[in-house]
Protein backbone atom coordinates (compact mmCIF):
# COMPACT_ATOMS: atom_id res chain seq x y z
CA UNK A 1 0.00 0.00 0.00
CA UNK A 2 1.02 3.59 -0.90
CA UNK A 3 1.40 6.42 2.37
CA UNK A 4 0.58 9.92 2.06
CA UNK A 5 4.62 10.13 1.82
CA UNK A 6 5.20 7.68 -1.02
CA UNK A 7 2.31 9.21 -3.21
CA UNK A 8 3.76 12.55 -2.85
CA UNK A 9 7.32 10.83 -3.86
CA UNK A 10 6.11 9.27 -7.03
CA UNK A 11 4.28 12.56 -8.17
CA UNK A 12 8.14 14.43 -6.91
CA UNK A 13 9.94 11.91 -9.40
CA UNK A 14 7.49 12.07 -12.23
CA UNK A 15 8.28 16.15 -12.30
CA UNK A 16 11.66 15.16 -12.02
CA UNK A 17 12.94 11.93 -12.02
CA UNK A 18 16.43 13.06 -11.56
CA UNK A 19 16.31 14.33 -7.47
CA UNK A 20 18.54 13.01 -5.70
CA UNK A 21 17.55 11.36 -2.29
CA UNK A 22 18.79 14.51 -0.38
CA UNK A 23 16.35 16.93 -2.58
CA UNK A 24 13.15 14.21 -2.23
CA UNK A 25 14.10 14.79 1.22
CA UNK A 26 13.95 18.04 1.68
CA UNK A 27 10.46 18.21 -0.54
CA UNK A 28 9.29 15.52 1.89
CA UNK A 29 10.30 16.86 4.73
CA UNK A 30 12.75 13.77 5.11
CA UNK A 31 16.15 12.82 6.00
CA UNK A 32 18.21 11.17 2.65
CA UNK A 33 18.50 8.34 3.87
CA UNK A 34 14.51 7.87 4.49
CA UNK A 35 13.88 9.43 1.22
CA UNK A 36 16.58 7.17 -0.50
CA UNK A 37 14.99 4.14 0.99
CA UNK A 38 11.54 4.79 0.29
CA UNK A 39 12.93 5.24 -3.33
CA UNK A 40 14.24 1.96 -3.53
CA UNK A 41 11.32 0.55 -1.38
CA UNK A 42 8.79 1.63 -4.44
CA UNK A 43 11.52 0.15 -7.36
CA UNK A 44 12.19 -3.05 -5.35
CA UNK A 45 7.99 -3.17 -5.32
CA UNK A 46 7.31 -2.70 -8.92
CA UNK A 47 5.63 0.90 -8.37
CA UNK A 48 8.62 2.93 -10.27
CA UNK A 49 9.06 0.79 -13.59
CA UNK A 50 12.36 2.57 -15.09
CA UNK A 51 13.57 6.21 -16.14
CA UNK A 52 13.79 7.77 -18.68
CA UNK A 53 14.70 10.80 -20.93
CA UNK A 54 12.13 12.89 -22.76
CA UNK A 55 13.10 14.55 -25.53
CA UNK A 56 12.36 16.99 -28.21
CA UNK A 57 10.96 15.27 -31.19
CA UNK A 58 12.32 18.31 -33.52
CA UNK A 59 15.67 18.12 -32.39
CA UNK A 60 15.55 14.53 -32.80
CA UNK A 61 14.51 14.67 -36.90
CA UNK A 62 10.90 13.41 -36.04
CA UNK A 63 8.13 16.02 -37.39
CA UNK A 64 5.41 13.89 -38.16
CA UNK A 65 3.57 11.98 -35.29
CA UNK A 66 0.40 9.26 -36.09
CA UNK A 67 -2.10 6.91 -34.21
CA UNK A 68 -2.40 4.20 -36.71
CA UNK A 69 -5.98 1.39 -36.30
CA UNK A 70 -5.10 -1.65 -37.45
CA UNK A 71 -7.86 -4.32 -37.86
CA UNK A 72 -6.80 -8.07 -38.52
CA UNK A 73 -8.01 -10.63 -40.30
CA UNK A 74 -7.64 -13.12 -38.40
CA UNK A 75 -7.21 -13.44 -34.75
CA UNK A 76 -5.09 -16.59 -34.82
CA UNK A 77 -2.96 -16.92 -31.99
CA UNK A 78 0.49 -17.47 -34.29
CA UNK A 79 -0.91 -14.39 -36.01
CA UNK A 80 -1.08 -12.15 -33.28
CA UNK A 81 2.01 -13.32 -32.14
CA UNK A 82 3.92 -12.49 -35.31
CA UNK A 83 2.29 -9.01 -35.47
CA UNK A 84 3.25 -8.19 -31.87
CA UNK A 85 6.82 -8.85 -32.68
CA UNK A 86 6.81 -6.98 -35.71
CA UNK A 87 5.62 -4.56 -33.06
CA UNK A 88 8.14 -4.73 -31.19
CA UNK A 89 10.65 -4.09 -33.33
CA UNK A 90 9.91 -1.43 -35.10
CA UNK A 91 11.47 1.71 -33.40
CA UNK A 92 9.05 4.30 -35.10
CA UNK A 93 6.05 2.56 -32.47
CA UNK A 94 7.01 4.20 -29.36
CA UNK A 95 3.51 2.98 -28.07
CA UNK A 96 0.75 -0.31 -29.01
CA UNK A 97 -2.69 -1.07 -27.33
CA UNK A 98 -5.13 -3.67 -28.09
CA UNK A 99 -8.85 -2.46 -28.26
CA UNK A 100 -12.25 -2.79 -28.12
CA UNK A 101 -14.35 -1.76 -30.66
CA UNK A 102 -14.00 -2.13 -34.62
CA UNK A 103 -9.75 -1.42 -34.41
CA UNK A 104 -7.75 -4.49 -33.25
CA UNK A 105 -4.68 -2.16 -32.27
CA UNK A 106 -3.86 1.57 -31.73
CA UNK A 107 -0.70 2.47 -32.47
CA UNK A 108 1.50 5.58 -31.69
CA UNK A 109 3.75 6.45 -34.21
CA UNK A 110 6.68 9.05 -34.70
CA UNK A 111 8.47 9.66 -38.12
CA UNK A 112 10.84 11.93 -40.08
CA UNK A 113 8.35 12.44 -42.55
CA UNK A 114 5.02 11.86 -44.05
CA UNK A 115 7.37 9.40 -46.64
CA UNK A 116 8.49 7.61 -43.34
CA UNK A 117 5.18 7.26 -42.28
CA UNK A 118 3.61 5.81 -46.15
CA UNK A 119 6.52 3.43 -45.59
CA UNK A 120 5.66 2.12 -42.48
CA UNK A 121 2.12 1.47 -43.60
CA UNK A 122 2.67 0.27 -46.87
CA UNK A 123 5.74 -1.54 -46.76
CA UNK A 124 5.80 -2.97 -43.11
CA UNK A 125 1.93 -2.69 -41.47
CA UNK A 126 -0.27 -3.99 -44.38
CA UNK A 127 1.85 -6.36 -46.00
CA UNK A 128 1.78 -8.19 -42.66
CA UNK A 129 -0.47 -11.71 -43.55
CA UNK A 130 -3.07 -10.90 -40.29
CA UNK A 131 -3.78 -7.38 -40.70
CA UNK A 132 -6.61 -6.38 -43.36
CA UNK A 133 -7.05 -2.50 -42.70
CA UNK A 134 -4.91 0.22 -41.58
CA UNK A 135 -6.51 3.58 -40.89
CA UNK A 136 -4.16 6.75 -39.61
CA UNK A 137 -5.10 9.79 -37.87
CA UNK A 138 -2.01 12.34 -38.24
CA UNK A 139 -1.50 14.98 -35.94
CA UNK A 140 -1.79 18.61 -35.95
CA UNK A 141 -0.92 19.80 -33.01
CA UNK A 142 -0.20 17.98 -29.56
CA UNK A 143 -2.04 20.68 -27.07
CA UNK A 144 -1.29 18.27 -23.80
CA UNK A 145 1.82 16.48 -23.83
CA UNK A 146 2.59 13.20 -22.10
CA UNK A 147 1.95 13.87 -18.29
CA UNK A 148 2.60 12.27 -14.95
CA UNK A 149 -0.24 9.43 -13.98
CA UNK A 150 -2.37 10.48 -10.62
CA UNK A 151 -0.63 9.61 -7.39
Amino acid sequence: MLDDLDARLLTELQKNAMLTAQELGERLNLSASQAGRRRQRLEAEGFILGYTARLDPARVGLSVQAFVQIQMATHAPDGARSFATLIATRPEIISAWTLTGEADYLLRVWCSDLQGLNRLIHEVLLPHPSVSRVQSQIVMDQFKHDTALPT
